[in-house]
């Protein structure tokens, strides 16, 4: 298969190990660091309105960078909190210290960290790790997605109406009015909503069959590099709002199973949230 053989391309790192078990034991690493601060005090500054960043963040990247970067120093990186490297040229280790910086400085547990590498913008590992449930999501590239160690599967629901839909609220005014409009339309047939406030957990459940479709009208790569790859390999797609597979750089994004996301779109047709944006880089 053609992702195989991606994946047998991806060098090994200066210590022998595969590009995943990098990546975990970086998660695991990093994710104490956001464990052991949690309930203590934090350090907080504002990158714009809304947008929230505590010295955790700064810490949990400057570590994840300097671990990838031991292992494997020809490759690039891409984190939320340094920038760097485009994710779609060559190797690109993307990294979210972080996700859920607003509950993380709340003290509300509901964060995950993210690690994926991507190569010309394919994302070939990915890894979502909650270090408070100590719950390790991570795929590769044709090879399945799974939960510690346990494969994962999307819902095999048939009725998107007696679903859990996971979504966030973006930072702009407007395009969270349209989001919440979508609610709207589904509301009372709609069985449940969640709100959480980590979009890579919110991914990372639809691939464990715990959200039945999510959707987000606007994340960065890092929000959302390994979410995506965790879905498709549970069986599922990621599209972007016109229904695109989707790439690290899509405008906005849903993911679910093919069943429930064919609904979804049809059910959205012509409705604000899915007309664009922005232009997709």
């Amino acid at each position: 298969m053609k992702e195989n053989r991606l994946l047998d391309d991806i060098p090994l790192g200066t210590s022998g190990r595969t590009a995943l078990e990098v990546a975990k034991d970086a998660a695991l690493q990093a994710g104490q660091l956001l464990a052991d601060r949690f309930y203590g005090a934090k350090e907080i500054s504002y990158k714009g309105p809304g947008d929230v960043v505590t010295d955790v963040d700064k810490a949990a990247e400057v570590m994840l960078r300097a671990i990838l970067a031991q292992e494997f120093p020809d490759m690039g990186f891409l984190g939320e909190e340094s920038a760097g490297d485009r994710a779609d040229q060559g190797y690109v280790w993307i990294v979210d210290p972080v996700d859920g910086t607003r509950n993380y400085a709340a003290g509300i547990p509901f964060v995950s960290l993210v690690i994926g590498l991507a190569l010309d913008g394919e994302v070939l590992v990915g890894v979502t790790y909650d270090p408070l449930l100590k719950e390790m999501f991570h795929a590769q590239r044709g090879e399945g997605a799974y939960l510690n160690d346990t494969r994962l599967h999307v819902t095999d629901s048939t009725n998107l109406g007696e679903s859990v839909i996971g979504m966030d609220l973006s930072y702009g005014h407007e395009g969270s009015l349209h989001a919440l409009d979508i609610v709207k339309s589904f509301w009372p047939e709609l069985w449940t909503l969640r709100i959480m406030g980590s979009s890579a957990l919110g991914l990372s459940y639809v691939a464990a069959g715990r959200y039945h479709l999510y959707f987000h009208g606007h994340l960065s790569p890092w929000d959302q590099v390994a979410g995506m790859l965790l879905v498709e390999e549970a069986g599922g797609v990621v599209t972007d709002r016109h229904g695109k597979r989707a790439t690290v750089y899509s405008d906005g994004i849903i993911a679910s199973s093919k069943t429930l996301h064919s609904q979804f779109m049809r059910r959205t047709d012509g409705m604000e949230w899915r007309k664009p944006t922005r232009t997709t880089a």
